[in-house]
Order: C-alpha cells, then structure tokens, then sequence
C-alpha cells in the first residue's frame, strides 16, 4: 500500500508542477504531451486529468499514514 501512496504523491506533484507551468508561463503541459492545443481536451489529455485527480486522491488518504 506504500508504494501506492508514493504513486499517488508523485502523480500529485506532476500534477501541481502542471498548473503551476499554466499560471506562471500560460505553457499546458498535458496539451504538449498528448498533441493538442492550449485548453484543448482530448482522449489522452482526459485519461491524464483522471490519474492526477485519482493521485490527488491517494495523497490525500496518504497524510494520516506518513503523519
């Protein structure tokens, strides 16, 4: 379940480094990834939103465990 939770807080930081390229350069970098425009959604950019929010999730469930 550990390295779940490891899983989970890695995807979160990708996730959070994401946005924070977004807010600080208006760079998407998911948009780059999967092959779409700035604020486009495609097939893969959605699956890739999922994991971050999924992961999001872990690293949340994953506080009282490393506390």
């Amino acid at each position: 379940m550990e390295n779940l939770y490891i899983a989970g807080i890695v995807l979160a930081v990708v996730g959070a480094l994401g946005w924070g390229l977004v807010g600080l350069f208006k760079f998407d970098l998911v948009a780059a990834v999967t092959g779409s425009k700035f604020g486009e959604v495609n097939a893969a950019s959605r699956i890739v939103y999922v994991l971050v929010l999924i992961a999001g999730g872990l690293a949340a469930a994953a506080i009282p465990e490393i506390a």
